[in-house]
This record gives C-alpha cells, sequence and structure tokens, in this order.
C-alpha cells in the first residue's frame, strides 16, 4: 500500500505556476493521498475549486474534505439568486479504498495581530484497506508559534491515541439501524508539522534520540517512519524557499504510524523532484 502526503501550497510551484496536474502526476500511483494547503476560492490561484480538481483528477480515489478557515469573500446576485463566494483552506484525503467515517479536527489556536494565522486543523479517515481498517489524517500545523504548536500536537495526539476509547465519529449506530463502523488501532498520522526534527514540538510528538540507543520511544507513541527507515538525516529537507530567495531548506512534514504498523513499514521517502509547491511529497510504503 502507498501513501503519500503533499502540501501542495494552493498549486503552485516555486517558479509561480499553477498547475494542479503536474501535482497529479508527481503523486500519481499513490493508494492513499493526503494534502494539506487545498483551496477553494483563493484569489492568489484564480479562485479555482481544488476539491473538485483533484476529484476529477483521481476518478478511482474516494475523497473528503475539510476546511477549518472557511470566510466569505463577496456575494453577487446571478439570475435573481445569491451567490455567495467563499474562501476556504483545508486539508484532504483520497483514497483509493472506501473512506467509512471522518472527522474535522480543529486544533488550537490563539489570536495574532501582525501576523497571518488561519485557523488550522487535521482531517481524520477511516479506510477499508485490503489489510484490514485503519486511519489516515492530513494534518496542518501552525506556522507561526512553537508554543502554539505544542498546544496543538497535544490535543491531537489526545485524539489519536485515544481513538477507540472515545469511538471515532459515531458510536451507538444500531439505535438508527446503521451498522458499526470499525474502531481500527492502526493510523498514519501525515503532512505539513511546521516543525523541524529535534525541536521542543518534534520532542513532544516523537520522542528523544538517544545517543546511543537511537530514539526513544515511550509505549504506544507515534513512530516517525523517516526516523525509522533511517531516511530522516541532517540534509534531509521537505520545504525549500524558492531559487532566488537563498538555498533555505526545512524538514517540516513528517508521517507518524502507531507501533503495531512499524513492522509492516517497507520504506519511505521524500520526492525532492517534484515542481508542483514549495513543499515535496512524503511517500510511506506499508505491506
Amino acid at each position: 500500500m502507498k501513501f503519500v502526503s503533499y502540501n501542495i501550497q494552493y498549486g503552485i510551484g516555486m517558479d509561480g505556476v499553477f498547475d494542479p496536474e503536474r501535482i497529479a502526476a508527481s503523486i500519481e500511483g499513490a493508494d492513499v493521498i493526503a494534502l494539506q494547503e487545498v483551496t477553494r476560492g483563493f484569489p492568489r490561484n484564480g479562485h479555482v475549486d481544488l476539491v473538485a480538481r483533484f476529484s476529477d483528477l483521481f476518478p478511482d480515489h474516494f475523497h473528503v474534505y475539510g476546511a477549518p478557515c472557511d470566510l466569505l469573500l463577496d456575494v453577487s446576485i446571478e439570475n435573481g439568486r445569491r451567490i455567495e463566494r467563499r474562501f476556504q483552506f483545508g486539508n484532504m484525503i483520497l483514497s483509493r479504498w472506501p473512506i467509512l467515517s471522518t472527522r474535522h479536527l480543529l486544533l488550537p489556536r490563539s489570536r495574532t495581530v501582525e501576523m497571518l494565522n488561519l485557523q488550522r486543523g487535521a482531517l481524520e479517515a477511516v479506510i477499508v484497506a485490503p489489510g484490514g481498517p485503519l486511519r489516515v489524517y492530513s494534518v496542518h500545523l501552525d506556522h507561526v508559534s512553537p508554543d502554539e504548536r505544542l498546544g496543538q500536537i497535544r490535543y491531537l495526539k489526545e485524539r489519536v491515541l485515544n481513538f477507540v476509547s472515545e469511538g471515532g465519529s459515531l458510536t451507538g449506530a444500531a439505535e438508527e439501524g446503521f451498522p458499526d463502523l470499525p474502531l481500527p488501532e492502526d493510523f498514519l498520522l501525515m503532512g505539513d508539522f511546521n516543525m523541524e526534527p529535534e525541536s521542543t514540538e518534534y520532542i513532544a510528538m516523537a520522542g528523544q534520540r538517544d545517543r546511543y540507543y537511537g530514539r526513544i520511544l515511550r509505549a504506544n507513541e507515534p513512530v516517525d517512519v523517516l526516523d525509522r527507515s533511517g531516511s530522516l538525516t541532517p540534509e534531509s529537507y521537505t520545504w525549500a524557499k524558492p531559487p532566488g530567495d537563498g538555498p533555505i531548506k526545512m524538514h517540516l512534514d513528517h508521517c507518524f504510524v502507531n507501533a503495531g504498523l512499524v513492522p509492516r513499514l517497507k520504506n519511505a521517502r521524500v520526492d525532492n523532484e517534484a515542481p508542483g509547491s514549495d513543499h515535496f511529497p512524503l511517500w510511506v510504503e506499508v505491506e
């Protein structure tokens, strides 16, 4: 099973070109896709509905979308009907297999005055995969404040690690004649965390590295797949500034899994050749 996470920056690459088709080409072959910075009604990309565009580009995939930031842009009258144009900024999951249920997790945030700070979220999907049901999350954390990211990580981990005890999006379905939903323990937590390895936020998510024994793992804590595969190095990066802005590269995107999935991990890599965004796709393969 091939999973990929990609912050697509509204479909605009470092060359300034808006091209969703080249983004789709770079992640072709993925069974499950977690996208961030998926927009509707954004002036910077011509108000394109990227949810509709990517669902058309992947017609064989199921899809869900969550927009934690949703703003009214303007109102017009067409043929006697009121038309509202909205700006939506959020996360999307596409899956070759059915998505049984989903939750839109709004992450804690605080007000800023001079710097833009959007409401962030994590989109959760319960997917019927060939090896059994599992959860996939498309995550986008705050870019402004490490303290805010820490609060978001704590909240997110509580939801992810307590999923079974909380019951996901729906329990007691039999009361209305619906089948009970599975409550899978296996999960992939993928996305733009806006945190570098060894930062305080990263340690809060994945634990601290021991100089002799590698990452110190706490029971049932998320495991970084790149770190586990040996692909997380001082040279690795998932984000870069455009060439004209100087050679700044950072490792901001991650995939964490539960301990039960670790034996099924085959490989993980970052595609630093993909041209469609200022981020790069993170690929994970699971048996």
